[in-house]
């Protein structure tokens, strides 16, 4: 069967989602999504949900059973149906073994759609278990996964290439104990409030604003639930201002789409958290393009292009930045893996920009059937 995305013959898609992080109901949204609209008649596609403690199982195609409704979480169920990948070599066949001991060969997958969110997916731990397997998959390497999923490497990655990053301080497990008290001075230097905050998880989990240095040491406690390492960063006055970055086709530069802005509206919310973000979709305005002068819109074209560059990025990535009253522009983070529903900002920035959601996901896979195993 060829690959070339020209052909007759329909490419195999596995669309991998769920996983063993706290956004595992993120990723079976986000599924719900691609899998609704991937062409049935271009694509043989194949789901493949993960459950909450890592078991790989082959899943119906019901999008409307991964959706988030009514503030129901959906979660990926155990089909008793496992899914065995190939370890390289002249076989790359997807295997499905029943709780039986039955095996049924499911054949070549030509590329793969990792919709992982946080750590054990998003974080560079499946793009190098589908490296070692050989197999194509969208979006960004294991360095870049890896490094973009640490918000302490981020920082210092984004520093590197000369790009403006806001004051934070970082406590690692080892520095919390070891010395707990130096920790929370060295963080309590930065001017508050401070948000604190996992430094290897997203989708704002875990987030806890700090408005008083007494109150710190509570909400480092709060964080190392879900990462013993913790960032701490002082909180920028300004506007949250993100844009969409796709990888350009060949040697071109990365494509970057409008900005678009965020603001949290009501709901009792401080900030842009978690039951914003995914369960009170009434408290959130997303505006695509957002009210910027040029200039602004220019600076963050370049910012957004040259992070994706000094990252590695392949495939996409969503860049945040805050936006002063003066106009200064701030890099705040990359995601490797944006919120990816059709609500989602990095698909709504490029329908703004002229490619709806069907043209994105069909240009994510081209590109990834475009690009080389192994070392490039």
């Amino acid at each position: 069967m060829s690959t070339d995305p020209a052909s007759p013959d329909r490419i195999r898609v596995a669309v991998v989602f769920g996983g063993r992080s706290e956004e595992h109901a993120i990723s079976c949204a986000t599924a719900a999504s691609v899998l609704r609209t991937l062409d049935r008649e271009r694509y043989d596609v194949v789901p493949i949900g993960i459950t909450g403690e890592g078991r790989w199982v082959l899943v119906d195609d019901e999008p409307g059973a991964l959706e988030i409704r009514d503030g129901r979480l959906p979660r990926v169920p155990d089909t008793g149906r496992q899914v065995v990948v190939p370890m390289g070599g002249r076989d790359r066949d997807l295997r499905v073994v029943a709780e039986d001991g039955t095996t049924t060969d499911l054949g070549e997958v030509h590329v793969v759609f990792p919709l992982l969110h946080g750590p054990f997916g998003e974080d560079g731990t499946i793009q190098g278990l589908l490296e070692l397997a050989d197999i194509r998959y969208v979006g960004c390497g294991v360095l870049a996964s890896a490094a973009m999923m640490d918000k302490h490497v981020m920082k210092l990655i984004f520093a590197a290439a000369g790009l403006a990053v806001g004051p934070y301080a970082v406590i690692s497990d080892l520095d919390w104990r070891r010395d707990r008290a130096a920790a929370l001075d060295a963080a309590s230097s930065l001017h508050f409030p401070v948000f604190v905050k996992p430094a290897r998880a997203g989708s704002s989990v875990g987030v806890y604003k700090v408005d008083h240095p007494d109150e710190l040491e509570a909400a480092v406690e709060k964080a190392r639930v879900h990462d013993p390492k913790v960032l701490v960063e002082q909180g920028i006055v300004g506007r949250e201002i993100e844009c969409g970055v796709l990888q350009g086709r060949g040697a071109e530069l990365p494509r970057v789409s409008e900005c678009g802005e965020i603001t949290v509206v009501g709901g009792g919310h401080e900030f842009y958290d978690f039951e914003a973000k995914y369960l009170d979709e009434d408290s959130v305005r997303i505006k695509v393009p957002a009210d910027v002068a040029p200039e602004v819109r220019e600076e963050m074209r370049r910012i957004a292009q040259t992070a994706f560059e000094a990252a590695g990025c392949e495939g996409l990535a969503r860049v945040d930045c805050f936006v002063t009253a003066g106009g200064e522009v701030i890099i705040n983070e990359i995601n490797t893996m944006p919120g990816f529903t059709p609500f989602s900002m990095y698909p709504q920035a490029w329908a703004a920009s002229g490619m709806t959601y069907a043209e994105l996901v069909d240009e994510l896979i081209a590109l990834a059937l475009e690009r080389p195993l192994g070392l490039r």
